[in-house]
């Protein structure tokens, strides 16, 4: 009882401390919903809306700076490089994990030690490239790049390792190739890693600025970060637009973690079990 009582006393402080910063942490959040309802002269008088203030949303949504567009091209470039990083990544985390050659593990540090390279520091050699094979000022300069994913990678790698060996080595014995133990066996059992690292990477693409802002130029081809950051330069005092165009913007993501928290802590967890 008294082992019981103490683990509550030290407990309890630390959940409340867990949940202040929560708080803290969701306010800006609440802020930028109520903005986004409130009319220009509600702004910084009052917290909540006098009345739900619809006209804001309609000006993103359907008015002259439509973020319609944006969010095409965003959900465009991000669906198709989440699909092809987790499957990329899928089977060079299959090869480095499950198939034995010389030099395997020196080959993934060095791979992994690719990490460290700040993404800053390849902008102009991707932009010669990018323009000798002409697919600058396309969304493809995003797409592409996107489907090789380091991290993706490692973190796979960790999910498949922790497979059992038994399960691959009685495919061996029954006839089964690599691929066919990649399609039939590892990849269904390896979901929740699949899940957690297809969420995380279609949150960086969704949210990524400085490759769109490298590599598009002509503004029908702009993403969502463009497209706030155009409406902010145009409409700097507009406080209203600008959160109901950020309120716009994080509803994917929200989707997304909705529907599938479930695979989150699970995936996580599991790719941590070897290292």
């Amino acid at each position: 009882m008294n082992q019981l009582g103490g683990s509550v006393r030290v407990k309890l402080p630390v959940t409340i401390l867990m949940l202040i910063a929560g708080l803290f942490m969701i306010v800006p959040f609440l802020w930028m919903l109520s903005t986004s309802f409130q009319t220009p002269s509600e702004v910084f008088r009052q917290w909540l809306p006098s009345h739900l203030n619809w006209s804001n949303h309609q000006r993103i949504w359907s008015g002259s700076y439509s973020f319609v567009p944006y969010y095409l091209n965003s959900l465009k470039i991000a669906v198709i490089g989440t699909t092809g990083a987790v499957f990329m990544s899928a089977l060079a985390a299959y090869g480095f994990a499950r198939t034995e050659f010389k030099g395997r593990d020196s080959l993934f540090l060095v791979y992994l030690s690719m990490m460290m390279i700040p993404p800053q520091v390849i902008f102009v050699p991707k932009f010669i490239m990018f323009n000798w094979l002409h697919i600058y000022n396309t969304h493809w300069a995003l797409i592409l790049p996107a489907m090789f994913s380091i991290f993706g990678v490692f973190m796979l790698r960790q999910f498949f390792l922790g497979i059992p060996k038994e399960i691959t080595e009685s495919a061996f014995l029954d006839g089964a190739g690599h691929f066919r133990i990649f399609f039939k066996l590892v990849l269904p059992l390896a979901k929740p890693a699949l899940a957690t690292f297809a969420i995380i990477d279609f949150s960086w693409q969704w949210n990524d600025y400085e490759n769109a802002l490298v590599f598009l130029q002509s503004p029908k081809l702009y993403t969502i970060p463009l497209g706030l950051q155009n409406f902010v330069l145009e409409n700097n005092v507009d406080y209203n637009g600008m959160m109901a165009a950020a309120s716009a913007a994080i509803i994917p993501m929200v989707l997304i973690f909705l529907l599938g928290q479930k695979y989150i802590i699970q995936g996580i967890s599991s790719s941590a079990v070897k290292g």
